[in-house]
């Protein structure tokens, strides 16, 4: 559900609301009944789901199974706002459903949106869910991907200010994002022959070094150990046009060289649609991309764009995984 003082309920709500999307796969929800009800009656939606308590999760026949934490009274104790007790309580819920993952109980888990200050608050180390996953599940490479309208984006670094880029930004760290995007475009999205476009980090891809020499230094030889894996990819190019060339069809995915670089055109072009999907984890993980609007909690103005589509494509992974026999696919489900 994600940060219980924002607005994870609603959208959780409204998407499941749709019959079409609660016929895609069965549901667990990692919430507080409370809230969720609540989201409910403000919305006018029927109760549609089962409740259980958390500490006795396990498979359902149900259609959608609230796991309470009941523990929690948070309608009554915490405002729309960030806090401790948000954070923890998000913390919680992220915790229970990778142990379900690891139990072999779901398949995928989609996030709603958690507040990096409630985090920090309760002593959190983690900037985001993308670090939480890579270390719950210890997997080195971990890439953020998103899709939104006719864009897909991976980016070659994350949170991070921008500051200090410079002294993260490796060939391997431009290369992983090529290398996972690619691996992601055939076996979740079915693109037998992906083509991928990456963006340069300077002005104009720095105009043959004019602007900076990390196109050349760094840029241009990820691109070429990509290319002798046998991937499709060109660049770098200006990121102030490429975005523009991946909207007309003519590339399948762009690397992006930072967080805002990337975001900019997904949200421009997608913003009520788009999806921040995790590449590299042993399981499917997508999530709304937007974030916890404490200002709109509880007005009933959420829209549950983001959510839906992030259950879509968690939903369309799975299946093309499951389609295929367990020596071919490249994820797995400990």
């Amino acid at each position: 559900m994600g940060e219980p003082a924002g607005i994870g309920a609603e959208v959780i709500v409204k998407a499941l609301a749709d019959p079409e999307i609660r016929r895609l796969a069965r549901f667990i929800i990692f919430g507080l009944n409370e809230s969720i009800t609540y989201a409910a009656d403000m919305a006018e939606v029927d109760v549609f789901w089962w409740r259980d308590q958390h500490d006795h999760i396990r498979q359902y026949g149900h259609r959608v199974v609230v796991a309470d934490y009941d523990e929690y009274n948070v309608l009554t104790n915490i405002a729309p706002a960030p806090s401790k007790q948000g954070g923890l309580i998000s913390y919680q819920f992220l915790l229970d459903a990778c142990n379900a993952i690891k139990q072999n109980i779901i398949h995928a888990i989609v996030t709603g949106p958690i507040n990096k200050v409630s985090w920090e608050l309760a002593g959190i180390k983690f900037p985001g869910h993308t670090e939480f996953f890579a270390d719950q599940f210890k997997t080195k490479r971990v890439t953020m991907m998103f899709a939104g309208g006719k864009l897909r984006v991976a980016l070659a670094t994350i949170h991070l200010p921008l500051m200090d880029i410079r002294n993260r930004f490796t060939i391997g760290c431009v290369f992983q994002p090529i290398d996972l995007m690619n691996q992601a475009l055939k076996d979740w999205f079915g693109i037998e022959y992906p083509k991928i476009a990456v963006a340069g980090l300077n002005p104009h891809a720095s105009d043959e070094g004019r602007f900076g020499d990390e196109e050349e230094r760094i840029i241009r030889p990820a691109i070429v150990m990509a290319k002798n894996a046998g991937i499709d990819v060109e660049g770098p190019y200006p990121a102030d046009t490429i975005f523009l060339q991946a909207l007309d069809g003519k590339y399948d995915g762009v690397v992006a060289m930072y967080h805002d670089q990337g975001m900019i055109p997904i949200k421009l072009t997608a913003f009520d649609s788009s999806v921040n999907i995790t590449l590299g984890l042993p399981f499917v993980r997508t999530s709304v991309d937007h974030g916890t609007a404490f200002d709109i909690v509880g007005k009933n103005q959420a829209n549950p764009g983001s959510m839906k589509q992030a259950i879509r494509l968690a939903a369309q992974f799975v299946t093309n995984q499951l389609k295929k026999s367990p020596a071919e696919r490249k994820v797995t489900w400990k």
